[in-house]
Order: C-alpha cells, then structure tokens, then sequence
C-alpha cells in the first residue's frame, strides 16, 4: 500500500529519531565490546520504553520476574543465534525472546531491530496498516516474516536499512493515520 517515495520526507522526522539512532549506536557499541551480545536489565527497559511508550506501565508486574541475569541469558542466546536458513534463525530468535516475560513478536521485533537494524525491523499496528492496508494488533512470528519482506523491498528501493523504513512508516501513519490507506473506490 504505501510506496518508497510517500517515505522520504519522513525518514528522520520522527520525535523519538533521536533517541532511535542513540540507542542503535549504543548497542552497535556493545556488540564491540561483548561477546556473545546480550541486554542488561536497564538495556531491555530502555528498549521497553522506547517500544511501547504510553503502554510502558502494562504487564510491568509481569515484566518484574525478569532479572538482570535471566535477561543476560535469554538476550544472550538469542542474538548469538545464527544459522544459515534466515527464516528459521528469526523463528529461533523470536521464540528466545518471547520466553521473557512481558514479550510478545512486537517487543522482541524491536530488541531485534535496534541491535541490527541493518537486518531487522519493527512491527506494529501502524507498519502492518500502511504496508497491508488491514487493522491488526496482535502478531505471530509468520507475520513478522511477511511484514519484514515488504519492509526490506521498500529498503532496498529507498537505500535504507529496513529500521529506517518502518521508522518513517511509524511516522507516517502517525501524521496521517487510518486516512492514508487507500480504500477500494466503490464500483
């Protein structure tokens, strides 16, 4: 639904732009410094608050039962995962991170997307509304997959790591919403 060019102007006008490209660098430093990459408790809440904003407040006491360590662990095993069939190392990495508490496909989409973003992307309501045109807000891994494909072809069109694209499709849909996606002319 959404085309390359409706993106340009939105590639860095987000408000939390900022905060996006801190983060990234952040953790494009500790992939330098950690071997295997993992959060740290403060990390994965940064992450939390940067993903669901208004919403940061719910399941927060089902968040707790994520200790520092656990997140050390979980996060660990899941960005060290590498296999050759690229699907299947997003099946595993998704199913890591959703066994902590409080993750779902969206959360554990956007700890994937600031650690790679060259590779990864975030899903949301607003993404999957511009890109297929259909209101949805719950995810599985397989919509992820499909959502993620659409992304990379409108990155490769732009130039773009595909966490840029879903950034100004985020900003996009914020600005112009459910009006922006075209609907079937009656016949």
């Amino acid at each position: 639904m959404i085309t390359a060019g409706q993106l340009i102007q939105y590639r860095t006008s987000s408000d939390n732009y900022t905060l996006t490209e801190h983060l990234k660098a952040h953790f494009a430093q500790m992939k330098q410094k950690r071997h295997p990459m993992y959060l740290t408790l403060d990390e994965f809440d940064k992450v939390l608050q940067w993903k669901l904003r208004g919403q940061y407040g719910r399941q927060r006491e089902r968040r707790k039962a994520n200790t520092d360590d656990v997140i050390r662990v979980v996060t660990g095993a899941a960005l060290s995962i590498a296999h050759p069939d690229k699907d299947y190392e997003i099946e595993l990495r998704f199913g890591i991170l959703c066994t902590l508490r409080g993750v779902g496909v969206p959360v554990a989409s956007a700890i994937l997307a600031l650690v790679f973003p060259e590779r990864y992307t975030v899903i949301d309501f607003r993404g999957w509304r511009q890109v297929f045109g259909e209101e949805r807000t719950a995810f599985s891994v397989s919509d992820y997959k499909r959502y993620l494909r659409e992304i990379q072809n409108l990155a490769q069109q732009l130039g773009w790591p595909v966490q840029e694209v879903d950034l100004a499709i985020w900003e996009y849909d914020r600005i112009n919403g459910r009006k922006a996606v075209a609907t079937p002319a009656a016949g």
